[in-house]
């Protein structure tokens, strides 16, 4: 059996590496782990902006295709899409996705003359359970836009 005393070295050691990898100045153990929590939450929101702009290049690969972005704020998200042209029916099919995903839009600003231009803020509805990550914000509004794309070149 490991002494007391070579545990808490242990653990000390484990605690200090955790504060350097970090960039932790916290003394504390608690502080220690609350450093080190807020770093994954920034490395976690690194790696969601990461797949966004992944996902808006594989979209926008084509220069008509609207241009989307989805940012992950305390309280929700919000969703900005952009394009050089006018969009009938993108608002309708963004919406729609929005609904089938249980994201309820709490405030909009769109733009439909000249080119199509919307930017919401909302989060999931109270009954979805299981929450909503950006992954799936990203996947529905690039889903949305490829559907929208697709009913339009039949057009």
């Amino acid at each position: 059996m490991v002494p007391r005393e070579q545990k808490r070295t242990t653990l000390h050691e484990k605690l200090q590496l955790l504060r350097s990898v970090t960039n932790s100045h916290a003394v504390s153990e608690t502080s220690i782990i609350v450093d080190a929590s807020k770093y994954i939450q920034e490395l976690k929101q690194k790696v969601e902006r990461a797949n966004q702009e992944l996902a808006a290049s594989q979209i926008s690969s084509s220069s008509s295709c609207p241009k989307f972005s989805v940012e992950t704020l305390e309280k929700g998200f919000l969703v900005k899409v952009y394009s050089e042209r006018s969009c009938p029916g993108l608002l309708v099919s963004l919406l729609e996705a929005f609904e089938e995903l249980g994201f309820n839009v709490l405030e909009a600003r769109v733009s439909c003359t000249d080119n199509f231009h919307l930017q919401a803020f909302g989060g999931e509805n109270d009954e979805n359970e299981d929450g909503i990550s950006s992954g799936v914000v990203i996947e529905a509004v690039s889903e949305a836009i490829k559907n929208w794309s697709e009913g339009n070149d039949q057009d």
